[in-house]
């Protein structure tokens, strides 16, 4: 069967075609879920504002942000709930980015791919993912690595799982080849030369037993 196209030349790869199936909508269900409870953004009795706090300090308010896999917004939210306010998003999930927009105000939010990001080079201060990393294959992580660099003129934020050492796959809700933990602040930096660490932060998750890495990169020379 032949594979679907999404933008020029990029042909979808078995994540986004999962993700944009029952899989990926059964997912959006669990992340409105998840958005009514007050304390969603906990991790280990960490507040994830607190953390974007200490992470963003030095991050202007009228600085342009997107999130590469935004899903329903809600790190887009929590980022106006802060004062930011020209913020983006991106999520390859058409029925994500409806029901986001339901439950959103005054948030770009658009159906595109972190394969193929519609926005010039340098359009935004800031690129960040939280938890999309580690959903694109080994194989494919590369190109999308570049698709944030590209539209980064500043700086490349993220928060995903962690592992010091190598490429680990996990099965996840009962799928396999659908997420991988690895060190994906140095997939950057041995990418990316002039990439330096702002702030680099190892979380232990002990209700889960695993290790989540939040990581603030700039591109060297690049000031306000």
């Amino acid at each position: 069967m032949e594979k679907k196209k999404r933008g020029v030349g990029h042909i979808m790869t078995q994540q986004e075609e999962i993700w944009q199936g029952k899989f990926g909508k059964d997912y959006t269900d669990r992340n409105l879920k998840a958005r009514e409870r007050s304390d969603w953004f906990n991790k280990n009795g960490m507040k994830r504002i607190n953390l974007n706090n200490d992470f963003l300090k030095t991050i202007r308010k009228d600085s342009k942000i997107l999130e590469v896999g935004c899903n329903v917004g809600n790190q887009l939210k929590l980022l106006k709930d802060m004062g930011y306010s020209d913020i983006w998003g991106i999520e390859i999930q058409g029925d994500a980015v409806e029901r986001a927009k339901k439950h959103t105000s005054n948030i770009n939010i658009i159906n595109a791919s972190a394969f193929d990001i519609p926005f010039k080079n340098k359009y935004f201060d800031l690129v960040f993912t939280s938890g999309v990393l580690i959903h694109i294959s080994p194989n494919d992580i590369e190109k999308v690595l570049d698709e944030i660099y590209r539209c980064s003129k500043k700086y490349i934020w993220g928060y995903e799982y962690f592992i010091p050492v190598g490429y680990e796959m996990i099965k996840w809700h009962g799928k396999k080849d659908m997420l991988w933990k690895t060190d994906f602040a140095k997939l950057f930096l041995d990418r990316f030369p002039d990439l330096k660490v702002v702030k680099r932060k190892i979380i232990d998750c002990e209700e889960d037993n695993n290790q989540d890495i939040m990581y603030l990169l700039k591109k060297e020379g690049q000031d306000y």
